[in-house]
């Protein structure tokens, strides 16, 4: 696999705080959701020098394994307190993986491996991160072999440390791997429908005055999908910004025929190993013309799947390429108006109640 340049596009993250306000006789909403997280001690402690942190780690028999964390964020925190307190995923780590941490917003130096010089925040925004953790494992020779971006479950995050620790890209894609390898457990043996998906043919194809589409690539026998229908999507506010756009759910595995934004005819199968879809759901967004703006692949509640759409429904990506800070002003924008954030919550539940 090609070397990951700080030039490639990727996804990102929301920035956790809460926001100030503007000054107003209204009381401003509530924001909930924030979790501190306390990082482990067997982390590297790394002059984060990549090149050598990459060698180091090939001395030692392991590989690299990069953590962008935030504060205040409730995902990292699961990734710590619910993945790597369990006893197996601490040792599968440690045996196989020197973890070096970096904060969103740090301003430690970095050294990339051309000897480009970073700090944190200036790695992170060049490495175009916008979800916050975001895990990207490094082989032996500086190159990328996975990119995780957002929170997976344990039983998912057990499975890419194996694909990772036993240098499986060099046998089989991760996709493949993972549907090879991962069952997530009891679930709906069809898709989940919801009333806002088009029907067949779908003619992706956007053309003057179409409106934004979002593709959800789902899967049978999917947990992940499951929850996504039952806890987020059956919120009111957020339905009601996704059904301002054209949505279509694909089977990520089918052969249904699918003509792309771009005029290509194919199946869903091939369009989602074109647009390297790794996880079940993924909602990939396009604005008017068709143009990837942004994609959610990993778990999400309803404050952040919100976010993403709203960040393509109002243009804000013409103006603002950081999804973080647009989130944030998002959040400043609801609590103006006297209504509580939680950055946590699920459909069912009441803001600042939940767990």
């Amino acid at each position: 696999m090609s070397r990951l340049f700080p030039t490639i596009v990727c996804l990102a993250v929301a920035s956790f705080s809460a926001p100030l306000m503007a000054e107003t006789d209204e009381k401003p909403g509530r924001f909930f959701g924030a979790k501190e997280t306390h990082y482990p001690a067997w982390f590297k402690e790394s002059f984060l020098d990549l090149k050598e942190d990459v060698e180091e780690a090939q001395k030692a028999g392991k590989r690299v394994m990069l953590f962008f964390h935030q504060d205040g964020c409730p995902y990292c925190n699961a990734l710590v307190e619910r993945n790597l307190a369990q006893k197996d995923i601490e040792e599968k780590l440690r045996k196989n993986f020197d973890v070096v941490s970096l904060n969103l917003w740090g301003d430690r130096e970095i050294t990339y491996f051309d000897g480009s010089q970073y700090t944190e925040k200036t790695f992170a925004e060049a490495m175009k991160v916008q979800f916050t953790p975001t895990l990207i494992f490094y082989d032996e020779n500086g190159n990328v072999v996975l990119r995780l971006n957002g929170y997976r479950s344990p039983q998912r995050f057990t499975v890419d440390l194996d694909y990772v620790a036993h240098h499986k890209e060099k046998e089989v894609a991760y996709r493949d791997y993972i549907r090879a390898n991962f069952t997530a457990g009891p679930s709906r043996h069809e898709l989940n429908h919801e009333d806002f998906f088009r029907t067949p043919p779908y003619d992706l194809t956007r053309k003057p005055g179409s409106r934004p589409l979002a593709v959800f690539f789902e899967q049978k026998d999917c947990p992940n999908c499951d929850s996504m229908h039952q806890q987020v999507l059956p919120d009111t506010a957020t339905r009601n910004v996704i059904r301002q756009f054209d949505n279509v759910q694909l089977d990520m595995w089918s052969k249904t025929p699918v003509v792309t934004p771009g005029g290509e005819k194919t199946t869903a199968r091939e369009w989602a190993k074109q647009l390297d879809i790794k996880y079940a759901p993924s909602i990939v967004l396009f604005n008017d013309k068709g143009e990837e703006v942004i994609r959610s692949e990993a778990f999400f509640k309803v404050f952040h799947t919100q976010g993403i759409f709203a960040y393509v429904l109002e243009g804000a990506y013409k103006t603002q390429p950081s999804f973080q800070r647009y989130l944030s002003d998002y959040a400043e924008r609801i609590r103006e108006k006297g209504q509580d954030v939680d950055i946590w919550r699920s459909a069912d539940q009441t803001p600042g109640v939940t767990k």
